[in-house]
């Protein structure tokens, strides 16, 4: 045949002739091997331009890698309390599934905990079962590294496996601080294969309990009669004396002249006592602090802390300093 276009341009009748050898490969029954390496070659016959003679090259051998075998791993995470507060102690769940046909072997389990959630030691219990049917199986003692746990499995999972894991962890004051959700995954191999699974997550919401961003303003209003701004011995509180928070809350002293006010926002708060409440009485003068001598105290309150705000007055005859 003459007028033939050259060998290297006849790239998909090169193809087409390798296709076929490969259609032949089958995996026969029996075969326990995770893995087969698999030679194929092929060959091309064509005549030279100016020649009737027939010339066969053949291909270089290629060889690949087929997978008889193969594990699949599945990640379930559960919990048993979906909200809890600085603490309490969460008890996880993790179910990990080899739903494969082959065995995954050097098995690691993955938690990455929140910020503020701590593993409780020697919390860990596991069993291993296919179908109904469970057994217990011995663990080591997790890997801690930052936050992220790590699950040693010795035996790893045949296939149709499940591996139940519990443990348990306690919530710190950093927990209002963090998401609360935690990330759990399984690693391991078949053969020289990387079998990886889902990335599985449970939510726990973070109530702040007694921690909280808010903190509690402590006062009084009292009597002073040697005009140094503290309560002594001697001094009355001041019952029904209204004081106005710089929120708009209007409070009232108790029967020994104390108030207090819950929940208040953290930062720089003021109150300002109303000398209207309190007939026959003003502020008193305070011979020490310049700045005491104002309707208004101004408190800088912590998140979760104390602030005391005091108001000191006298009787409006003008009762004279004892010192």
């Amino acid at each position: 045949m003459k007028g033939l276009i050259p060998l290297w341009q006849h790239r998909h009748w090169l193809l087409t002739m390798l296709l076929p050898g490969v259609a032949l490969l089958q995996v026969l029954p029996g075969v326990t091997q995770e893995t087969l390496q698999i030679s194929n070659t092929g060959s091309v016959i064509f005549r030279a331009p100016n020649s009737d003679t027939p010339r066969t090259v053949p291909s270089n051998p290629t060889t690949f890698t087929a997978v008889t075998d193969v594990a699949d791993l599945e990640v379930v995470k559960t919990g048993d309390r979906s909200a809890a507060e600085p603490g309490d102690t969460v008890t996880y769940r993790l179910l990990v599934r080899n739903t494969g046909t082959a065995a995954v072997n050097n098995l690691v389990v993955q938690d990455v905990l929140p910020l503020g959630m701590q593993f409780v030691g020697k919390s860990l219990q596991g069993t291993v079962g296919s179908g109904t049917t469970s057994t217990p199986v011995a663990l080591p003692e997790p890997t801690t590294n930052n936050r992220t746990i790590a699950i040693a499995v010795p035996n790893g999972l045949a296939p149709q496996q499940t591996l139940n894991l519990t443990y348990s962890v306690v919530l710190t004051p950093d927990a209002i601080r963090g998401s609360g959700r935690n990330l759990a995954s399984a690693i391991g191999n078949t053969g020289t294969r990387e079998i990886r699974s889902n990335t599985a997550s449970f939510l726990v919401r973070i109530r702040p309990g007694i921690l909280s961003d808010c903190g509690t303003i402590l006062g009084r209003v009292f009597v002073d009669k040697n005009f140094d701004g503290e309560q002594q011995p001697g001094e009355p509180g001041v019952p029904n004396a209204v004081v106005f928070m710089d929120d708009g809350n209007r409070i009232v002293t108790d029967p020994n002249g104390l108030f207090s006010v819950a929940n208040v926002i953290a930062g720089n708060r003021t109150g300002a006592i109303d000398l209207s409440s309190l007939p026959g009485y003003t502020l008193a003068p305070n011979l020490y602090r310049i700045e005491a001598n104002s309707q208004s105290r101004l408190v800088r309150l912590s998140p979760g802390g104390l602030a005391r705000m005091n108001f000191a007055v006298t009787p409006a005859f003008g009762e004279q300093s004892t010192r």
